[in-house]
């Protein structure tokens, strides 16, 4: 049965959870919708998300989940692109659609969660036709389907986004799977689970997190938008135990005041896995010595699935590592013309997974071939592996900023910067430079406002490191752009530099 699921102050336990996704299940083939097909949701985080997903399932058709955050543009062209025969959206997100007739699809709305409305202070009008329409039919009683994974819209290196879309898991592959989320997420049967989802269910960790948490688990907690006291609030009146974050919820939560940190009883926490961006040693560190040895972390994409994964004995031993390469799985480093590089060397990361079912790129066979070699695939990673295959991550391939032909990685750059007690979010970037192509800049929030210049803030960086890392210039942000799985909007911190100067970014 499917975990119990707490949203604000709605309590569903699994079997209603269960019952409606069946009722979803009947309406959706009533629809037309059958094994194959997608649908497409565009929904923040609510027990719905859950319903719909397990639904479809049932059926065996994909469900696509749309970032909220896109501009209408971007959004019908990925419910286009993955052939969605139906789209799913909470009511205040709809206008992101734009004018959906002009795709012919039809458009079932979800009243929006008065937990999700006061987070996000939206408005909505009360009406609930989705209630309606789901209870208007009965539980699904067909055969169930092979459940599919969901169809996950990525950027990968280059162009527009892509589906990535895998078949079924036979059952052999299946239990690789599940094996591999054991080791990388925790999530074993054997033992409750009972865990908060901390970022946005449409990015893909999270996605696979929340609909396998609470496949085998006891109880999934939906936070609609991370906060790290409340966070912690969560951690003790649920006795959680497990939980899967992002180094910026890291950040965040090691910025809280001492006192706050020391309020909450965080005793029942056995296991934290972590991924999406490079982590500092420092940090990584810091969350050990407060939470105790329970720190995990993995590495991989959309594409590869978890491939790489450490424990906080490994990351004490190995700072800055991202882990070795899990069973079933391996790790090639390679330059620009495909061959293997020297141990320590930086090259582009390479993965193969036997763990999970191969995938392809919906209606996009040749974007696979782009970033492949010898059935390995790069998720755009920079990256080298020590005498102890520990793999260690520099950046992202289309972050790294060159200057006067030196390869300069801003996630180093920018774990020096979080260590300053003044900094509370950084981003790094190149800006257009006249004499060395691209120099280094600097986007800082500050803790409190005024607390350091441009001059200490480059004082600071080179205190660290080599001088021609240290940004030429700085700005300063009220709040950097990041999405709420944490992940930094670089692209808008860019695009006001490189305009005008012809550059794709």
């Amino acid at each position: 049965m499917t975990a119990t699921v707490i949203s604000g102050a709605t309590v569903l336990s699994g079997e209603t959870v269960d019952v409606r996704a069946a009722k979803i299940a009947t309406g959706l083939a009533a629809m037309g919708i059958g094994a194959g097909d997608a649908i497409a949701i565009l929904l923040r985080n609510d027990p719905v998300f859950f319903e719909i997903s397990m639904g479809a399932a049932l059926i065996g058709a994909y469900v696509v989940p749309v970032n909220w955050h896109f501009r209408p543009e971007e959004a019908n062209y990925v419910i286009a692109d993955s052939g969605s025969k139906l789209v799913i959206a909470h009511e205040d997100l709809v206008p992101i659609l734009g004018d959906l007739d002009l795709l012919s699809i039809p458009l079932l709305v979800c009243p929006v969660p008065y937990e999700v409305s006061t987070t996000y202070g939206t408005k909505a009008s009360g009406e609930d036709g989705w209630s309606i329409w789901r209870d208007s039919h009965s539980p699904w009683n067909g055969e169930p389907q092979a459940p599919l994974f969901g169809m996950i819209y990525t950027s990968g290196t280059t162009g527009k986004p892509k589906g990535v879309r895998r078949q079924p898991a036979n059952p052999e592959m299946a239990q690789r799977m599940g094996q591999l989320m054991a080791t990388a997420l925790g999530l074993t049967p054997d033992a409750p689970i009972r865990t908060a989802i901390t970022g946005p269910i449409y990015h893909a960790a999270p996605n696979t997190y929340a609909l396998v948490s609470a496949r085998v688990g006891d109880l999934v907690v939906l936070q609609p938008r991370f906060d790290a006291e409340e966070l912690l609030a969560m951690i003790e009146q649920h006795r959680l135990t497990h939980l899967h974050m992002v180094p910026t919820m890291f950040v965040r939560l090691l910025k809280l005041p001492e006192a706050v940190r020391k309020r909450y009883d965080l005793s029942s926490l056995r296991f934290i896995a972590h991924g999406a961006a490079p982590c500092p040693p420092d940090m990584k560190r810091a969350m050990i010595e407060w939470w105790g040895p329970i720190i995990n972390e993995y590495y991989g994409g959309s594409e590869t699935g978890g491939a790489v994964f450490h424990t906080s004995e490994e990351a004490l031993r190995k700072p800055g590592t991202v882990g070795r390469a899990m069973t079933g799985c391996s790790i090639r480093i390679l330059d620009d013309e495909g061959r293997d590089v020297a141990v320590g060397t930086p090259g582009h990361v390479f993965i193969r997974s036997t763990s999970f079912p191969d995938f392809t790129y919906h209606g996009r066979d040749t974007d696979r071939h782009a970033i492949e070699r010898d059935g390995y695939v790069t998720i755009g990673d920079i990256g080298y592996l020590d005498g102890d295959d520990y793999l260690f991550l520099c950046d992202r391939a289309n972050d790294m900023i060159i200057s006067g032909g030196v390869n300069i990685y801003p996630a180093e750059i920018e774990a020096t910067l979080l260590n300053h007690p003044d900094i509370a979010d950084a981003a790094v970037f190149g800006i257009p430079n006249e004499e060395f192509g691209e120099a280094v800049c600097a986007a800082v929030q500050l803790v409190k406002p005024g607390a350091l210049d441009q001059a200490a803030v480059i004082a600071y960086v080179r205190q660290h490191l080599a001088a021609l890392k240290s940004p030429k210039k700085v700005e300063f942000h009220d709040r950097l752009p990041r999405e709420d799985s944490g992940k930094i909007l670089r692209r808008k911190l860019k695009e006001p530099h490189w305009a005008g100067t012809g550059r794709i970014i």
